[in-house]
């Protein structure tokens, strides 16, 4: 009986200092220099996270999940279970994908409708396969009242031709005629000039990006990779 008692003490001492710990609020500041000076992550937001004992912290690589003391990351998509399986992560996301777009798109190469009715943002590679069949379909989604706004994500990466290729087409006297000949596989002609072509790949990056074409919804929802014009153009209207 003594054994069973101390084993009960142990539990319930056990049990306090684990609320104790996730009753402490988020040292932000130790997290933020821990995720900067460890992993070299810029630190952009911290906010509390559905999950009790994290935090949920918005960086330069993407969104992770992190605990309270600093100790444990985590890339991860959690649920609520209670709302029908929502996707909080995907909703947090949905969030700085609509806002970050939004931010970039003075500066993106636009396809603009004449009579439009929606606005997406695709991240683009001149050299990608599936983004030259996007683009071949790019008179047909304007015709459906689509505005396509191009952001760049040159997929070799910053020090690569692939990225000097799509600042010349970000550059060109006519950023549009440039980016429909790179993307038939023409030569680009070189070109300079004040871009952010650099900003937009790492805003890609940012919202979790890892390939092209990835197209961001007016809700900033992401369909990652290839959709057909007839297809995108009825997600749009049943979206409404």
């Amino acid at each position: 009986m003594k054994a069973v008692k101390k084993v009960l003490l142990a539990s319930v001492v056990a049990a306090g200092s684990l609320l104790g710990l996730s009753a402490q609020a988020a040292d932000e500041a130790a997290i933020r220099d821990k995720l900067t000076s460890m992993l070299g992550l810029d630190v952009e937001t911290i906010a509390d996270s559905p999950v009790s004992g994290l935090v949920q912290v918005s960086t330069n690589r993407g969104l992770f999940y992190v605990s309270e003391n600093g100790q444990y990351l985590l890339q991860a998509r959690v649920f609520n279970i209670d709302e029908e399986m929502r996707n909080e992560t995907e909703l947090a996301l949905s969030g700085l994908r609509k806002e970050g777009v939004k931010e970039m798109e003075s500066s993106s190469i636009t396809f603009k409708a004449k009579n439009e009715k929606h606005e997406i943002s695709v991240f683009t590679d001149i050299t990608c396969g599936y983004c030259r069949k996007f683009h071949n379909e790019i008179d047909e989604l304007n015709d459906a009242g689509i505005t396509v706004h191009y952001l760049a994500f040159p997929r070799s990466g910053l020090n690569s031709e692939n990225y000097n290729d799509m600042v010349s087409v970000w550059c060109a006297k006519d950023p549009q005629k440039a980016l429909t000949k790179a993307k038939a596989g023409n030569d680009v002609a070189s070109a300079s000039c004040k871009n952010k072509v650099a900003e937009q790949y790492m805003l890609g990056q940012k919202l979790g990006v890892n390939g092209t074409p990835n197209i961001v919804l007016p809700d900033g929802s992401l369909i990652p990779g290839y959709q057909p014009a007839a297809l995108l153009a009825k997600a749009l209207e049943e979206a409404e």
